[in-house]
């Protein structure tokens, strides 16, 4: 009851000062305005997808190890082309804004092809198709980074898949 008081007074203390001064309506791009994006975990991911394809071409003869080991390689290369689409739709669905399609006007187009390749990914056993995702990936990134007015370079991965990860200069 006395909960229900302190409540009742509060909301209507509230609603008289918003008749005294209306707030300020809060714009943010995000669910939680963190402001924290970054390309980068879309890109490691992608370039998981081509490793998987690589150890899945450099299998060997022996069953028992390579069923094991295929079925191992194609959950981690499926986790991760997942995991490309999901930080694809977040940074396009909270960071870019109506204003960004004015300097990308490819942006849908590219987030497109990024969407598809990795379900193709996710389908398939393919380098080419890795290999196309991860520089789709490169492109948004580039993209991404250019909306805010950084420049980037190629730097390579250093890992067992090498390839390139589209890093700020």
């Amino acid at each position: 009851m006395f909960r229900t008081l302190i409540d009742n007074g509060l909301r209507s203390g509230l609603r008289s000062l918003e008749r005294v001064s209306a707030p300020a309506t809060a714009h943010a791009h995000c669910d939680i305005p963190c402001g924290i994006y970054d390309p980068h975990l879309m890109q490691i991911a992608a370039l998981s997808v081509v490793r998987m394809n690589q150890l899945i071409d450099a299998l060997g003869d022996d069953a028992a190890k390579t069923k094991s080991s295929l079925s191992r390689y194609i959950t981690v290369k499926e986790e991760h082309a997942e995991i490309v689409k999901r930080e694809t739709r977040i940074i396009w669905g909270d960071y870019f804004k109506p204003d960004h399609l004015e300097k990308f006007p490819d942006l849908h187009q590219v987030t497109w092809d990024i969407m598809k390749l990795a379900g193709k990914n996710k389908q398939e056993v393919n380098a080419g198709a890795a290999d196309e995702l991860l520089a789709a990936t490169q492109k948004f990134a580039e993209m991404f980074w250019a909306s805010k007015g950084v420049a980037t370079k190629k730097a390579p991965s250093n890992q067992a898949v090498g390839g390139e990860l589209v890093v700020p200069a």
